[in-house]
């Protein structure tokens, strides 16, 4: 594990013994630069993980422009590293501009002891925290590469660990050739799970067959899942297949299992439990080799109990159970789904290549998808075919209710000037001192809190009339 220090750079010998002096007492790692030169030259060769630098390095300056060169300079060798600025009361309307620019904070001289320490170890500690971010995401990245390299995920598209999850167990189970039970909600993609199973079992040379199991009546309920013989009904003049037939060696796919009438489940748990029909209209005992996959959102323990779902089907067709999260559990496949379909549908459409606004891109990370990956498919698809221009904006996606209440949030768009406060803002105006506070004042790791950027927290703060000179700072 790296250790990282902190980097003074100022050009005062006295102010740099005294605050290294102060983070030696607190165990804070520290070294010292007197020029910006120095500065850069350490930060490329050693384990830097904050910078407190300095606004003027002249005798005669006051202006800050040496400050803005290196804090630029920092920034273009590390675009990551966190630098608080420290400042006199001259030069504090350049640094609120840096810090508005992606400094992590700035502390005016003299300093609070207590509060310069305490800024710097939160900052080290989020550095090493997204060390081992990175450390954690390239393992990740590897596992999913590794994974794909030897399954057919049959191009599914996903980024998430959730998902990731769903797709370790499922391409697990695909050769155990047990009967696999997929939950979720509608649009969730248990099709497509029951698809990688298939397609990573030893029975991918034969058929999959896709049956809804919801929407068969009674009446046709025999004859659709195990055939009928020529005149076993009015209207059948020829001998039909049944699906169980004609899945057999392969995988027979139950969707919406759990809208099977009770006449259904109990036709379904004899061929289950013995492998064997007849026909519809034959008394000649066929007996076929399937496995079976089925899918539901519905909750069959709830159904069991209330008396609506056979227990005992509920166990043939569960040996092993797979859950699908909704979409808006694991909003990192949000926008890769939404590049997806983007391409998808552009190229489908004959157009050119199409790009969503940033707009629209946090409104889709932000949007619940009730309707889950089917509904990102639509909306894009929607999108793509009333969009004029090459951009996706964010009124081609369509009406989304649980979209960011402020779409200058996302949008760039201006500060509210005038008027009355809303209450909406006031409550707003409240949340952010509050995370402010506990990060002891540090922008940075209050927006991290908060969910968004710094400069997307610089807005929401002028909007709500809490400006940097005013905000609360840790003791």
């Amino acid at each position: 594990m790296t250790t990282w220090k902190a980097l003074v750079v100022d050009d005062q010998p006295a102010v740099r013994t005294a605050i290294s002096l102060l983070l030696e007492v607190h165990d804070v790692p520290c070294v010292v630069a007197a020029t910006p030169a120095q500065a850069l030259a350490i930060i490329a060769d050693d384990a830097i993980g904050v910078v407190v630098q300095d606004m003027n390095y002249a005798g005669d300056t006051t202006s800050g422009r040496e400050g803005v060169e290196l804090f630029r300079a920092i920034r273009k060798l590390d675009p990551e590293m966190p630098v608080v600025l420290m400042t006199a009361w001259t030069s504090l309307e350049t640094a609120v501009q840096l810090v508005k620019d992606g400094a992590a904070d700035y502390i005016a001289k003299p300093w609070d002891d207590a509060r310069l320490v305490a800024t710097l170890r939160a900052l080290l500690s989020r550095r090493s925290e997204q060390q081992e971010s990175r450390r954690v995401l390239a393992r990740r990245a590897r596992d999913r590469e590794e994974l794909a390299a030897r399954v057919d995920l049959g191009g599914l598209v996903y980024a998430s660990d959730e998902m990731h999850a769903v797709i370790r167990l499922a391409v697990t189970v695909a050769t155990a050739d047990v009967p696999v039970l997929v939950l979720g909600p509608n649009g969730a993609g248990k099709e497509r799970i029951a698809e990688i199973i298939h397609k990573n079992s030893r029975r991918r040379d034969r058929p999959m067959v896709r049956v809804n199991a919801g929407s068969l009546p009674d009446t046709l309920i025999e004859a659709e899942l195990f055939g009928a013989e020529a005149g076993a009904f009015t209207g059948a003049t020829k001998t039909r297949v049944g699906r169980f037939e004609a899945a057999d060696g392969g995988t027979l796919f139950l969707d919406e299992i759990g809208n099977l009438t009770p006449s259904g489940q109990m036709r379904l748990l004899r061929v289950l439990q013995t492998g064997e029909f007849e026909r519809l209209g034959s008394s000649v005992t066929r007996r076929v080799n399937v496995r079976v996959v089925s899918a539901t959102n519905a909750d069959l323990p709830r159904m069991i109990r209330e008396g609506t779902f056979r227990e005992d089907l509920y166990f043939r067709l569960n040996v092993v159970e797979i859950t699908i999260p909704p979409l808006c559990d694991r909003p990192d496949d949000v926008l890769p789904l939404a590049e997806h379909f983007l391409r998808m549908h552009a190229e489908g459409a004959g157009r050119p290549a199409l790009v969503f606004t940033a707009a629209a891109r946090s409104a889709l990370v932000a949007h619940a998808f009730p309707g889950n990956v089917r509904e990102l498919g639509n909306r894009v698809q929607r999108a793509t075919v009333v969009a004029t221009g090459t951009e996706i904006t964010l009124e081609d996606l369509g009406p989304m209710v649980d979209a960011p209440r402020h779409p200058e949030d996302v949008a760039e768009g201006p500060a509210r000037k005038s008027g009355p406060p809303r209450a909406d803002d006031v409550e707003e105006h409240r949340r952010i001192e509050a995370a402010l506070t506990r990060a002891n004042g540090v922008v940075s790791l209050a927006a991290t809190a908060l969910g968004m950027s710094r400069q997307a927290l610089y807005r929401r703060m002028e909007r709500v009339g809490l400006s940097i000179e005013r905000r609360p700072r840790g003791g």
